[in-house]
């Protein structure tokens, strides 16, 4: 019993230096807080993140309205475009409705509303309805076709860098990935494929967002495997493909 507390006298004397000490502990202790903040953030930084992702999920898919959307922050916003695109779905695939009948169904009936609208209140002494000017703003069309334009000439020059012969792995890629699309389009039509990426658009950012520390590190997981058995087959069979010459030694 007197070694115990002959122990614990030591220790709460070494205790009372350290804490005698305390002058100039608010410098050193707020130096320490910075210092576990950045090794939090270089920890953080080493993680893994699906597809190499450096910013969070909303900015990856745009920021702004669309990614609100995609990731369900106004919950009645989301809803509403869902219930819509299922509406559409249901009446084009279910109960077999065209697109030129449906859109002429909605003029009919709108027109109708309107112009017996417009002639009733000469009748029952109310101002005719105020019928809003639509018009596509110049800047938004512009903007559009731009992004649209970049992204055509994005693609062309990746078909044509695939046709050269230059990246064998983009080709490999992409080939499986219009194969899946041809395989897709087999077992459902255009409009069924555009809900079901829909869907998926609705669903799998949201989700993610989520579940991301577990997905992250599943991904991880998933990659190391990938990349092993890449390594295999570049080896086995990749590595015995001839290539074909670069432009340098063309030239030379």
């Amino acid at each position: 019993m007197a070694e115990q507390h002959k122990e614990e006298s030591v220790l709460e004397k070494i205790s009372d230096k350290l804490h005698g000490h305390g002058g100039g502990s608010s410098s050193s202790s707020s130096d320490s807080d910075d210092e576990r903040s950045s090794a939090t953030a270089a920890v953080k930084a080493k993680i893994y993140s699906l597809f190499g992702r450096e910013k969070p999920v909303h900015s990856v898919l745009g920021g702004g309205k669309p990614a609100d959307l995609f990731l369900w922050r106004n919950k009645r916003i989301s809803g509403g475009v869902l219930a819509g695109a299922t509406a559409i779905w249901l009446l084009f695939e279910v109960m077999d409705y065209h697109l030129l009948t449906l859109l002429c169904h909605c003029l009919i009936l709108t027109l109708a509303i309107l112009f017996l609208w417009s002639n009733a209140t000469t009748f029952i002494n109310k101002s005719p309805p105020n019928i809003p000017e639509v018009k596509i703003p110049e800047d938004l069309a512009v903007n559009v076709a731009r992004s649209l334009r970049y992204e055509i000439n994005r693609g062309f020059a990746t078909l044509r860098e695939i046709g050269q012969g230059h990246d064998l792995k983009k080709f490999l890629i992409v080939i499986a990935g219009l194969w899946i699309l041809s395989v897709l389009g087999s077992c459902c039509n255009f409009l069924t494929l555009f809900y079901i990426v829909f869907m998926v658009l609705y669903t799998v950012p949201v989700l993610y967002e989520k579940y991301e520390d577990k997905v992250d590190a599943f991904g991880e997981k998933a990659m190391v495997e990938l990349k092993k058995y890449y390594a295999i087959f570049e080896e086995k069979c990749l590595s015995k493909i001839p290539k074909c010459p670069s432009k340098d030694k063309k030239l030379h």
